[in-house]
């Protein structure tokens, strides 16, 4: 009983001592701590762009004389349209961060020539009537656009896109050749109208996908659908000198539907701060 009562105490001296030790010997320094590192910006920069694309465009010819047809009259429009042409632009924008990106463009579009033939029936036996147009235009567009960047796969970039600026569209001259069949005889008569030039608010639609090269260079491939308003001709008369005065004949919801091929370099880098972590000490 006695030898158990010794070792009692004897482990409750050793646990003294070691505490007593434990308590005169100096507490360690707790470890230097860092700051967690600030939440990474997107860093964007100026960019400089151009473009060259070929266009298709659509419209309709308006004749201000087929408003008052008489009742019954039969109209058949057929084969009316422009051939293709190109256009070419060069821009500024700016790429605030990997999703957002907006620029101001100066576009040239080149001369697309207008062909079409009507066909009209009066009533009561009256011709038939045929009608054979040439016209054109060329326009210059400024256009502000702003596009959102969807993502990035294996260095491809769609992306979507809408801008609002101003068309100036200057069309050529117009020719209107007809032939009517009356009496058993055929009566020819030509008309010809100057171009004019107006200035329409436009609106464009974009989509397309982007190939970054490098940290400087990116290659798009893009589709646009432009909206240029109304385009007028001017004065006009019969080659007879009668019908005389300003031209009825318009092309109404002038627009284009364009696939263009553009590249951007990134001219100045907004460059992106150094990370310095600040040292905190505790104690």
């Amino acid at each position: 009983m006695r030898s158990v009562k010794f070792i009692v105490a004897a482990g409750a001296a050793t646990l003294l001592s070691h505490a007593a030790l434990a308590a005169d010997m100096a507490i360690a320094p707790p470890p230097q701590m860092y700051a967690p590192p600030p939440v990474v910006e997107d860093f964007g920069g100026w960019y400089l762009r151009g473009d060259v694309g070929v266009t298709s465009s659509t419209g309709k010819l308006h004749v201000n004389a087929y408003d008052t047809l008489p009742a019954g009259t039969s109209l058949q429009q057929l084969g009316q349209g422009f051939n293709g042409g190109t256009s070419y632009d060069l821009g500024v924008g700016y790429k605030f961060n990997n999703w957002f990106r907006a620029d101001v463009t100066g576009e040239y579009r080149s001369k697309v020539n207008f062909t079409g033939t009507d066909f009209l029936m009066f009533p009561n036996g009256g011709g038939p009537l045929s009608d054979t147009y040439t016209g054109g235009y060329k326009a210059w567009v400024g256009m502000v656009n702003a596009y959102v960047d969807l993502g990035t796969w294996w260095c491809l970039t769609p992306f979507i896109g809408a801008g609002v600026g101003a068309a100036h569209v200057q069309t050529t001259g117009f020719q209107d050749t007809g032939a009517l069949i009356r009496g058993g005889g055929v009566q020819t008569a030509s008309y010809f109208a100057d171009g004019a030039s107006t200035t329409n608010f436009a609106w464009a639609a974009h989509a397309g996908v982007a190939y970054k090269v490098n940290s400087n260079f990116t290659v798009e491939l893009a589709y646009r659908y432009l909206d240029m308003g109304t385009a007028i001709h001017g004065n006009g008369a019969s080659f007879d000198g009668t019908n005389a005065g300003p031209s009825s004949f318009k092309f109404r919801d002038l627009t284009s539907q364009d696939l263009r091929i553009g590249v951007r370099w990134t001219c100045c880098d907004v460059p992106q701060p150094a990370y310095q972590p600040p040292l905190i000490r505790k104690g």
